[in-house]
C-alpha cells in the first residue's frame, strides 16, 4: 500500500486516484474528478466511501453543497509551477468552512510542503519514496509573515 504524509506523519494511504473521467471505479475509497461526479454521483455513492478531486482550473465554488459530503477533497497540482491549487485549498478551509482531509495530488516539490499546510493542506501524495526526509521540509522557516490557515494574525500583531 502505498504511503502519504497526512498531519506531518508518514501512512499508509487507503485511497486510489481514480484519473479516468468516464468509467467508475467498481469499489469505494477512491478519489474521483469532479466531471465524474457531477455526471454519476448516485451510482458513486452506492460504491461506499467515495471523495473527489479538483483539477488545478476547477474551481471549489463547483461542488456546491457537496462539499460536507466529503471526508476528502483532494486538489490535482498539474504542474509544480502552477500556483492555484494553494488558493483553492484557502478557499476550500476559509469560504467554504471545509474541515475534513485536503490532500494534494499531482505534481508539486518536497520545497512547497511548507506553503501547501500553510494554505490549508494536511495530507499529501508526493511522488517521492523519501516521505522521512520530507516532513523535515515543514520546519523550514520558524515564522511567517503573513497570516494564514495555521497562523490567523500577521507578524505584526503577534509581537
Amino acid at each position: 500500500m502505498p504511503k502519504i504524509i497526512k498531519d506531518l506523519n508518514v501512512v499508509e494511504d487507503s485511497w486510489q486516484v481514480w484519473r479516468d473521467t468516464e468509467n467508475l471505479p467498481s469499489t469505494g475509497g477512491c478519489i474521483v474528478p469532479l466531471a465524474l461526479w457531477q455526471t454519476h454521483k448516485d451510482a458513486l455513492q452506492a460504491l461506499g466511501e467515495i471523495a473527489v478531486f479538483l483539477a488545478s482550473d476547477q474551481s471549489p465554488k463547483l461542488l456546491g453543497a457537496d462539499i460536507n459530503r466529503f471526508a476528502l477533497i483532494a486538489v490535482d497540482f498539474p504542474k509544480f509551477a502552477d500556483g492555484r491549487g494553494f488558493s483553492y485549498g484557502r478557499e476550500l478551509r476559509e469560504q467554504h468552512g471545509f474541515t475534513g482531509e485536503l490532500r494534494a495530488i499531482g505534481d508539486f516539490m518536497r520545497d512547497q510542503l511548507f506553503f501547501l499546510k500553510r494554505c490549508g493542506f494536511n495530507s499529501f501524495a508526493l511522488e517521492s519514496d523519501e516521505l522521512d526526509e520530507a516532513l523535515a521540509s515543514f520546519n523550514d522557516f520558524s515564522d511567517a509573515y503573513q497570516p494564514s490557515i495555521d497562523q490567523a494574525l500577521p507578524a505584526f500583531r503577534r509581537r
